[in-house]
């Protein structure tokens, strides 16, 4: 990369990216008008842009003109059918430029005929099994006594073993094997999941989301640690890969350029996962601070100068993780990027003895504001029930202590007027302008209700056995345990937003990751320090 040209940009500003638009940020376009190395299109396909963080956009492509969409359907099963491989790769070329060219209805019309014509051949499948199962069990010793006709028997058994396991396979399976192994096919896959889930974010398709379940397994096969390259990201790579780091951070946005080569320099370390077939484009990549101890705020990590001396380091933080293609959703890679990452951190240097995280938690004010606004709802309906019958409802839920209370009504005369604690708080968070982050007053009576209800929301609140926050789940199923909570450890306004300030530190025990793992993994149960205890939470 040429860093002089890089320099006449050093003030070039960035706005947060807009997760609903494709276009790249400003500080990105930079990036790629300063090395217009044609290496943008070396990331999967023919004139490919680079897929956006969200999953419902539409992509943009070089292909600007719809082709008819029986063409490409025709073409999507010449893909499929055709047994001629001296032409295979100009079909599936000719295939995935017309997928490209079709508005976002005719590439849905494409998919569900995609899941429904290609699909396995049912009554084929019952057939089989209904003669599987007309067969007489074979003796377990059969083959060893070389009895003729037992072995006979076998032989019948392995056969309609194999014609079932074939017939099981659905026709799709086909066209997904063959662009795995065509150049930019597998980006393309990428891409068309990315479009199959957008749809199903609008309509629950069971066709669609059986095909989505077939691909999902594929693309987990294909992109298996093994198949991955770890790479450190540094300022010398090529613009092309520091544009997709500047496109793609999704938890804490780059700023302009002196942000992102700090974030690539002294004390601080970026690691990809690439894989060979999409060269120059990290699928997931990781960002890491090195630290005397556990940052509390992003502030510290971010904007702190200059850095510690790396050889006074004690500790690797774990500050941001984004996955940049959305249709690897569900594909869990970054569980091994974080212990790669740790075992490759460890070796450099020896000295780090603390592996930990300071993470978001996107879905605590969610939670809280649904819970308030619910049992302000009960709270309104259920009056007279809980005046006559102490027991009231059974879904009905103080969730503030009664000091608690006291301190949210006497916070003014106004509040005094309202009906209860949690009405209180309900309208402090729900002011668009945060007015209650500027009020010492406010602070010293939301801080520690806010802590505790986080507490309870990290470590009680749970979806099919799990921690109902996403990263909570993401870093505990990886072996972490919850270490410390953090009061205004980010003041931006999407932390605001999302979890009041407040974040969260994971903790990465070398000697527990397994264990941790493997408890959670088969019981929910989530390991936390004492530090949590405080709150009068147990998970």
């Amino acid at each position: 990369m040429n860093k002089k040209g890089l320099a006449l940009f050093m003030r070039a500003r960035m706005r947060p990216r807009d997760s609903s638009k494709i276009s790249l940020s400003p500080l990105a376009e930079t990036l790629n008008r300063v090395a217009p190395d044609n290496q943008a299109n070396q990331s999967g396909g023919r004139g490919m842009e680079p897929a956006s963080e969200e999953g419902n956009e539409q992509t943009h492509f070089s292909c600007r003109n719809e082709r008819p969409f029986e063409l490409v359907k025709e073409s999507m099963h010449s893909a499929i059918s055709m047994n001629k491989t001296e032409v295979l790769d100009a079909v599936l070329n000719d295939f995935t430029e017309g997928y490209f060219s079709l508005s976002g209805e005719s590439r849905k019309a494409l998919l569900l005929s995609l899941a429904k014509e290609y699909d396995l051949n049912r009554a084929q499948v019952r057939e089989l099994i209904k003669q599987y199962l007309g067969l007489e069990l074979p003796k377990a010793d059969a083959a060893d006594e070389g009895n003729v006709g037992e072995e006979s028997s076998l032989s019948a058994f392995y056969r309609l073993e194999r014609n079932l396991r074939h017939a099981l396979k659905p026709m799709y399976e086909v066209l997904f094997e063959r662009l795995n192994t065509h150049p930019g096919g597998l980006k393309f896959l990428s891409i068309l999941r990315a479009d199959i889930l957008s749809i199903l974010a609008e309509e629950n398709i069971l066709s669609l989301r059986a095909l989505d379940s077939y691909l999902k397994e594929k693309l987990g096969t294909w992109l298996s640690p093994a198949a991955l390259e770890l790479h450190q990201i540094t300022w010398n790579d090529p613009a092309s890969l520091l544009e997709k780091i500047v496109a793609y951070e999704a938890v804490h946005p780059i700023s302009n350029l002196l942000d992102l080569k700090r974030r690539l320099g002294i004390g601080r370390r970026c690691f990809g996962y690439l894989h060979p077939a999409i060269p120059g484009e990290p699928l997931i990549f990781i960002e890491v601070a090195l630290l005397k101890n556990v940052a509390q705020t992003i502030q510290e990590v971010l904007w702190d100068d200059p850095p510690i001396l790396e050889h006074e380091a004690t500790c690797a933080l774990f500050y941001s993780i984004s996955s940049t293609q959305p249709g690897l959703t569900g594909i869990n890679l970054g569980k091994f990027l974080i212990k790669r990452v740790i075992t490759l951190v460890k070796k450099d240097m020896p000295q780090i003895s603390i592996f930990a995280t300071l993470s978001p938690i996107p879905g605590y004010m969610q939670w809280l504001l649904s819970k308030l606004a619910s049992q302000l709802k009960l709270a309104e309906t259920d009056d007279a029930t809980r005046a006559s019958d102490q027991s009231g409802s059974s879904f009905w839920e103080n969730i503030l202590e009664p000091e608690e209370e006291r301190a949210l009504l006497n916070l003014s005369e106004e509040c005094k007027a309202m009906k209860n604690g949690m009405e209180v708080m309900f309208n402090l968070l729900t002011t668009n302008s945060y007015t209650w982050t500027n009020s010492p007053e406010m602070l010293s009576v939301l801080k520690p209700l806010l802590m505790r209800l986080c507490a309870r929301y990290l470590l009680q609140e749970k979806k099919r056995g799990k921690a109902l926050d996403s990263v909570a789940n993401f870093h505990l199923q990886n072996g972490a345990m919850v270490e410390r909570i953090n009061w205004m450890a980010d003041r931006s306004e999407k932390g605001l937003r999302q979890s009041g300030g407040i974040m969260v530190n994971y903790v990465y025990r070398l000697e527990n990751i397994e264990e941790y793992a493997q408890s959670y993994f088969s019981t929910g149960q989530i390991h936390s320090s004492d530090d949590i205890l405080y709150y009068g939470v147990e998970a």
